[in-house]
Order: structure tokens, then sequence, then C-alpha cells
């Protein structure tokens, strides 16, 4: 990947934007994830339908 830039002064408002940024990107990656793992799974089965009443 490119080189990350420099971190920001501790107690700015820069670092707390670049914690921010990062818990973006981690949080859409796992976002991501998950979304693959649900497209691959097969469909579950459909329920099956109520038994007649008689």
């Amino acid at each position: 990947m490119a080189d990350k830039p420099a971190p920001p002064p501790p107690g700015s408002k820069a670092e707390r934007e670049a914690r921010l940024a990062a818990a973006l990107r981690e949080n859409l990656r796992k976002r991501k994830a998950q979304a693959r793992a649900r497209a691959e799974d097969p469909p579950a089965p459909p329920p099956p339908p109520p038994e007649p009443k008689g």
C-alpha cells in the first residue's frame, strides 16, 4: 500500500479525525467481507407452507 502520512500531534483535532477515518475504513472492510460471505452462501430454503386446517 501507499506510505501512511505522519501521525498528527496528540490531543489535536487532526488526531481525532485520523482515528475516525481509520475506524471508518476498518468498518467498511468488515462490512464488505460480510457482504461477500453472504453472497457466497446459498440462500436458505423457504419455510414450508402452513398446514391447512379443516
